[in-house]
């Protein structure tokens, strides 16, 4: 399935929100960026932009999420539940809302998704989906709460390199999520046209 989104972002009529104001540097490393995100997504998304300031943290960000992309022994739902947790958890709306795109371009059940804030009064979750969610609020809580039963369960359902994935990917959206919603990010419209609207989650994370 093609990862354009259905509707994409009108780049030149929209104000990207973001607290640093000024323009982005003209440099290389920013026009590639640029074009590698137009490329794959249809528009250039507001993190490139947010940290386009610093040529080494763009750098760096985006060879982190080369590499994260290649990450592949934990199960695609259950690494978009644990990624879809932690934004909320943080109040990333620009999270959310990308997130949210990408798992249903990856055939994630969008009502899974949508249910992530009220994951524990919903029925649709299974019980190693539910410990999933539980870890990564844990994780994503300061300090880390996650405890040892929790730990063990998934451990034993998962297997020690999918569990270190988990672990790992739940850190990693916290990076993400610290980062863009310090920035002032707010969602850039890739879930508009998703089969299920995300305005839970979303009116979630927008609450102070």
């Amino acid at each position: 399935m093609s990862r354009t989104p259905s509707r994409t972002p009108n780049e030149p009529a929209r104000s990207i929100s973001t607290r640093i104001t000024g323009g982005i540097p003209n440099t290389l490393t920013n026009r590639v960026m640029a074009a590698f995100s137009r490329r794959r997504y249809g528009a250039v998304l507001d993190p490139l932009v947010a940290v386009g300031h610093h040529g080494k943290v763009t750098r760096t960000y985006a060879l982190t999420e080369l590499g994260v992309g290649g990450w592949k022994a934990l199960d695609p739902g259950l690494k978009s539940l644990a990624i879809m947790a932690a934004s909320v958890a943080i109040g990333c709306t620009w999270c959310v809302d990308f997130g949210y795109w990408e798992a249903e371009h990856e055939h994630i059940d969008p009502g899974k998704l949508h249910d992530v804030p009220a994951w524990r009064s919903s029925e649709r979750f299974t019980d190693l989906e539910r410990d999933v969610l539980a870890l990564a609020e844990a994780e994503t809580a300061t300090p880390p709460t996650a405890d040892d039963e929790l730990v063990a369960r998934l451990v034993t359902a998962l297997g020690e390199e999918a569990f270190t994935e988990l672990v790992a990917i739940v850190a990693v959206e916290n990076l993400r999520s610290r980062i863009n919603a310090t920035m002032g990010l707010s969602a850039q419209g890739f879930s508009d046209r998703c089969e299920v609207p995300l305005g839970g989650a979303l009116a979630e994370v927008s609450e102070p």
